[in-house]
């Protein structure tokens, strides 16, 4: 008799779930592998093992943290993420960014690889406010997204100026989700200036990681020049 699944995090619902592979799973949120087993862990996303010790995710999960409907994250700061990504998409779609030098840079498939990275980065931040014991891994895995970032904007061809102002874009929409959020939350003076401070240092982390990996690629060369 084969062994039953065993679910990880919450109880599965009565209804039939469709379940999806890790790497599925990963390609619908555009986050990596790592982030999705500590969700999974968490209890955000349902989750169990085959009997050949691998994992399925639950797909209504996955699309209702798409959504902007998933489970809230630890403390208060789970909503922080969601928070985020609704500000920058409303300047996005004001239109401003769109005359910025880093913005028409970008082909449409950049710029689908830079939001799946902005993902990612919103959506750890959220754990990182929360998870004191756990801030030192979650940093490392900040500063990888930052040096991918880079990395991608220097083979665009993007300039570090660009590239740091594309950041700084996205760096205002954390700060003016964690203001909204100070507000919703009713925080103290205290713990109003941990958010700050804590995002400002991961934010400074992460720019850090964006010019080092920008160095690191070799400029383009130049065509060469035609004879007359």
């Amino acid at each position: 008799m084969r062994d039953r699944p065993v679910l990880e995090g919450t109880e599965a619902q009565s209804r039939p779930t469709r379940w999806i592979n890790l790497s599925r799973a990963c390609s619908l949120l555009g986050v990596n592998e790592s982030t999705l087993r500590r969700w999974a862990d968490a209890g955000h996303i349902r989750s169990f093992r085959t009997p050949g010790g691998h994992r399925r995710f639950a797909e209504d999960d996955l699309r209702a943290l798409m959504a902007g409907q998933g489970r809230p994250g630890p403390a208060t700061y789970g909503s922080l993420g969601h928070l985020a990504l609704v500000r920058i998409r409303r300047r996005l779609q004001r239109g401003k960014s769109h005359q910025s030098q880093w913005y028409t840079s970008l082909g449409e498939d950049r710029h689908d690889n830079m939001r799946a990275l902005g993902r990612r980065l919103v959506n750890l931040v959220s754990e990182y406010l929360a998870r004191g014991n756990r801030r030192s891994r979650l940093l490392e895995e900040a500063r990888q997204i930052g040096h991918e970032y880079g990395k991608e904007a220097a083979e665009r061809g993007l300039s570090m100026r660009d590239a740091v102002e594309a950041f700084t874009f996205f760096r205002k929409g954390l700060d003016d989700a964690a203001i909204e959020l100070a507000h919703r939350s009713n925080l103290s003076a205290d713990e109003t200036v941990e958010v700050w401070e804590l995002l400002a240092g991961l934010a400074d982390h992460v720019l850090l990681a964006i010019t080092e990996a920008h160095a690191q690629v070799p400029p383009p060369l130049a065509a060469p020049a035609k004879e007359r």
